[in-house]
């Protein structure tokens, strides 16, 4: 493979451009006609159909149902819930023509599905008995972002899931938020091996028409933070707007709590920007469409049947695992094909390991080489996979306690900020005054208040001096 064909710019001295070219030539997707959209790839959409799959199952143990509701949205039913709108109104792009008619009413193409959504909630909830409803919808949503596009970080369409359960009480609804975090940090450590700081959004940070959101922050290789998934309140905000109440339990006519609650193919970037290096791609083996690539070593001709036939042989037994007998390529050509494209493992099969009834693996991750014999490859397969997984975890986790630093000094958080970037845990009175303060004055935000800290006590706001109320994380922010 040439260097035109393998990645030229070093993740450690341009992240942005090594990330540029690792998109497309790994072959995960290309940029399109249409400003600020992309093309996804087989590779990509694979991985995403995973973490599709991982995620759905475990909504429906917690009984979410997947439903489908119109891309297009009248411009009448946005506007009933105005704070909500107001926040998309940048964003919205709008249908005003059909053939050579002009529209009676301009239709928004979805950025959101609240104001369709719950347009058939008024309809259907009638009674206590019709709740819980819970219905998510996986689909794609065009937000016409004007900020700098980056594939899979931020583009104007993307996939998501979107949630949208209704409830008789708060009780309810908070309840369900501690099962759906808990799904999405299930796939997101588990499958995408991704640690991240969940915790509750601040009044300004927080979801455009929520009483609280909490999210799931992660902590990218330049030292910024990014939102992955969340989970919002949203009290009886939506119901109200769209006029949903139900008969309670008492004859009386109540208005419902709601939550909605989102992952995006966002997450697909942030494991890729993680976990990549210069080579190409690695992609966490339970998430790879190939798990295992063969390749075999060609030597004469008496071998080279036998090698072949050993390939096969062993490629039969193992799960999700491709044999590249491509004759028109070298295999020093094929080995950094796959580690561009972040194949787990290679399997190596030459006149020697024919000898020695061996096999030699190589790991995507460290470039680790080890020798197994053949009897025991789909035993040491395994194994080996699950070491990655778990490496890779280990990995993140550490870098990003490595970089998650704490101060009481405004100072000192100014200083880590513009040396070494991270999350920077410190007091904070609580006051959207001082929040904002801070992130005039260095750009960085409060990422979230994160659940695993405890209540801060004696201690004062790093900015105003006053009795602190919460330990938060600053960042600066993707």
């Amino acid at each position: 493979m040439s260097e035109e064909q393998g990645i030229t710019v070093s993740k450690e001295e341009n992240i942005s451009a090594w990330y540029q070219e690792l998109i497309v030539k790994s072959n995960l997707a290309d940029y399109s006609s249409v400003s600020g959209c992309i093309v996804y790839r087989p590779l990509a959409y694979s991985i995403w159909e995973r973490v599709k799959e991982e995620v759905d199952k475990r909504f429906k143990e917690i009984g979410i149902e997947n439903a489908y509701f119109p891309l297009l949205i009248p411009e009448s039913l946005l506007e009933k819930e105005a704070e909500h709108f107001q926040g998309f109104t940048p964003e919205v792009a709008w249908v005003t023509e059909a053939g050579n008619s002009e529209l009676n009413e301009r239709l928004a193409i979805r950025p959101t599905s609240e104001a369709i959504m719950y347009d058939s909630y008024s309809k259907w909830i009638k009674s206590w008995r019709d709740l819980p409803l819970k219905l998510n919808q996986w689909n794609n949503v065009i937000r016409w972002e004007f900020k700098h596009p980056t594939p899979f970080l931020r583009t104007r369409e993307f996939l998501w899931n979107e949630g949208h359960n209704v409830y008789e009480t708060k009780e309810g609804a908070l309840e369900d938020k501690v099962r759906v975090l808990g799904a999405y940090k299930e796939v997101v450590e588990d499958y995408m091996a991704l640690p991240g700081f969940i915790g509750r959004k601040t009044e300004k940070e927080k979801f455009a028409g929520a009483v609280d959101t909490w999210s799931m922050e992660h902590l990218l290789p330049d030292g910024k933070a990014i939102q992955g998934p969340d989970y919002h309140y949203d009290g009886t905000n939506f119901a109200e707007a769209f006029e949903i109440t139900f008969m309670g339990r008492g004859s009386e006519e109540k208005y419902p709590h709601q939550t909605t609650y989102a992952i995006t193919t966002r997450q697909l970037g942030i494991m890729i920007m993680v976990h990549s290096d210069d080579r190409g791609l690695v992609i966490p083996p339970k998430l790879a469409p190939i798990k295992t690539v063969i390749v075999p070593i060609p030597a004469d001709e008496d071998y080279n049947e036998r090698i072949l036939e050993k390939g096969r042989e062993i490629s039969s037994k193992l799960e999700d695992c491709k044999i590249d007998d491509r004759e028109n390529q070298t295999p020093g050509w094929k080995f950094n094909e796959w580690e561009l494209k972040g194949v787990p493992l290679r399997i190596e099969i030459g006149p020697e390991e024919i000898k020695e009834n061996t096999l030699t693996l190589v790991r995507r991750d460290n470039q680790e080489k080890i020798t197994v014999e053949q009897s025991e490859a789909k035993e040491k397969v395994e194994e080996i996979l699950e070491k990655i997984q778990k490496k890779l975890l280990k990995n993140a986790r550490e870098f990003l306690n490595e970089n998650t630093r704490e101060t009481r000094s405004y100072g000192e958080l100014k200083q880590i900020l513009e040396e070494k970037g991270g999350f920077i845990k410190a007091p904070w009175c609580g006051k959207s005054s001082c929040e904002k303060k801070i992130k005039d004055e260095t750009t960085a935000k409060i990422t979230n208040i994160p659940s695993k800290y405890e209540t801060p006590e004696n201690e004062e706001c790093i900015k105003c001096g006053e009795k602190a109320k919460y330990w938060v994380n600053f960042a600066k922010s993707y």
